[in-house]
């Protein structure tokens, strides 16, 4: 069997950490990585300051926070390329401010997609973006038009995850999961419980070939621009999924298949935050460094405490964030490396 059809994880997601200088630089990929990143996801750690996410579908120097409403803005001191092992930056203190550590999330798509809808015949509106099939991964922009629509996402899987953003105007990050359905819906940047109700995604899952849209404002009015960040799940690389908390110290355990090098969580039966955890800014276990994708809080260490594992994550805490007795939660996760590589290599733990 094959046990992964990713053996090099790095080609398709990596983090970077960074000490600005507000001066323009490169910012470059440990060893010698030629991932070039179409989507760039930026915080600093040491302060209060939002989120900053750049793709190459938008084009350099726009941005939107997650842990805001707010409509796409423009700044050419942001990310001002994508490059072939990293990218570069301008002297904007939200993204490079002197002497401030700053973390930098970062997927590659890489092949250009466009879909005319009444040529194809694939969905009801077009799309344009950026797509890797073998990573699981896309970029997708539209127009909204009012009514129940499907656009087509170019992965050739089904969606697991999906996370949208009005563009044009402000607007909630609304996001689906295939976890909780196609009648319920999750705020990125709330933190919200739950909620329930078909003018999110028309009541609709998501195909291999198609993803669809109900008439929330925040997905699909007519004339403005929207962008979704699409997810199929890719054994060995990515896991989109859920788990109930044991309120132990001797936490859940959930098994992804390999070892983790990013994970966020959300509590979805409560109003708690969306934690991320990474490999880079957590190198050894315990992983306690979070941000909230929520939040432009500076970095903390007092909430969930994991471990990353060869084949999953393990609660280390009975934090009500992430490890409730009985507690609801969804997930995202990408790999460091396979638990076990396609020529049968296995993969070692932190």
């Amino acid at each position: 069997m094959a046990y992964t059809t990713i053996d090099d994880p790095s080609a398709y997601f990596q983090t970077v950490l960074y000490t600005g200088n507000e001066q323009a630089r490169n910012i470059t990929f440990d060893g010698n990585s030629d991932m070039q990143p179409d989507w760039v996801w930026a915080k600093i750690r040491t302060q209060t300051y939002s989120h900053r996410l750049f793709d190459s579908v938008r084009g350099t120097g726009k941005f939107l926070h997650s842990d805001g409403n707010d409509a796409e803005g423009t700044q050419n001191a942001n990310v001002s390329a994508f490059n072939s092992n990293g990218f570069s930056l301008g002297n904007d203190n939200g993204i490079n401010s002197d002497g401030d550590t700053h973390v930098a999330w970062c997927w590659k798509a890489g092949t250009s997609f466009t879909n005319d809808a009444s040529s194809t015949g694939i969905g009801t509106i077009d799309s344009a973006g950026s797509i890797s099939a073998d990573a699981g991964f896309s970029i997708m922009t539209y127009t909204g038009t009012g009514s129940n629509a499907t656009f087509a996402h170019g992965l050739g899987a089904v969606p697991k995850m999906a996370i949208f953003k009005d563009r044009s105007s402000t607007g909630y990050w609304m996001t689906y999961h295939q976890a909780v359905g196609n009648g319920a819906n999750l705020v990125l940047n709330e933190t919200n419980a739950l909620s329930a109700a078909s003018v999110w995604w028309n009541s609709t899952s998501p195909t291999s070939s198609v993803f669809s849209i109900g008439t929330s404002n925040n997905i699909n009015v007519s004339g403005r621009n929207y962008v979704g960040y699409l997810f199929a799940e890719k054994q060995g690389y990515s896991k989109f999924g859920s788990y109930t908390g044991n309120g132990n110290a001797d936490g859940t355990f959930i098994y992804t298949g390999f070892k983790p090098a990013w994970f966020m969580l959300k509590k979805t039966s409560a109003t708690d935050p969306w934690l991320i955890y990474d490999n880079k800014r957590s190198p050894i276990n315990q992983v306690q460094a979070n941000l909230q994708a929520n939040s432009g809080n500076a970095e903390a260490t007092n909430t969930v405490y994991l471990d990353f594992l060869s084949n999953g994550v393990k609660f280390r805490n009975t934090d009500n964030d992430g490890n409730l007795s009985g507690g609801s939660y969804i997930y995202m996760t990408f790999a460091e490396n396979p638990f076990v590589s396609s020529t049968g290599v296995p993969g070692t733990t932190r």
